[in-house]
């Protein structure tokens, strides 16, 4: 869900700018699930950009601070929600987390990494939401430490039901700078895709397991 679709089309036009987000309908990328994609997302990539990163930045607080208010702590998904975590708490001058994929496996075994205390009010932040998995795995992390997840704020999502259904069942507000749909509005008002592409690209978004499998793959 995404809450302005001006600034979420800026978004857009940053990230296929960039190459952060790359579309090949007719030239499909393999995922680690094994499903076959017309769009690959690499994030990550915006921090080497100082316009785009601080645009993404500020994006982030605002909605925020729209959304949640201020809370006591800002906690980023390893490892692409760390870095835009970072910079979201030093411009709202607030302590930082980050919430590993699984417990360390030396040392003492912390699935969070900062400082953290019960009954503080988190804002998660994830650069990617995909089925949502990842995501929520973190939220419930925080929840055990008994700290209260105001909601998860993303750079960018696929916009997929299996994603909605699972932060519903959660009970976790979930929200992103930009979302696919915004992403082919943009893409095709700036040409970098045809009305040809359009139905395969709204086809894998309805049914991406499904989808290209007799076409060629690229890694």
């Amino acid at each position: 869900m995404i809450k302005n679709e001006e600034s979420a089309l800026k978004i857009a036009e940053f990230l296929l700018q960039i190459k952060a987000i790359k579309l090949q309908p007719n030239k499909p990328f393999t995922w680690a699930s094994g499903w076959k994609s017309p769009i690959y997302c690499d994030n990550r990539k915006t921090l080497s950009y100082p316009k785009v990163r601080t645009n993404i930045r500020q994006q982030f607080v605002e909605m925020i601070t729209e959304e949640f208010g201020k809370p006591d702590v800002i906690a980023g998904v390893a490892t692409g929600g760390i870095a835009h975590g970072v910079l979201v708490a030093q411009e709202m001058g607030l302590p930082f987390v980050y919430v590993r994929s699984e417990a360390k496996a030396h040392g003492l075994g912390n699935v969070i990494e900062g400082v953290i205390e019960s009954g503080q009010s988190v804002v998660v932040i994830e650069d990617l939401i995909s089925t949502g998995g990842s995501s929520l795995k973190a939220v419930e992390a925080l929840r055990k430490e008994k700290c209260s997840v105001k909601g998860l704020i993303s750079i960018f999502s696929y916009g997929f039901q299996v994603s909605d259904q699972a932060f519903k069942k959660a009970k976790c507000t979930a929200v992103s700078l930009c979302d696919y749909d915004v992403l082919i509005k943009q893409a095709l008002k700036s040409k970098y895709i045809t009305e040809n592409d359009l139905l395969s690209l709204q086809n894998w978004r309805e049914n991406p397991a499904e989808w290209g499998l007799e076409l060629k793959t690229t890694k």
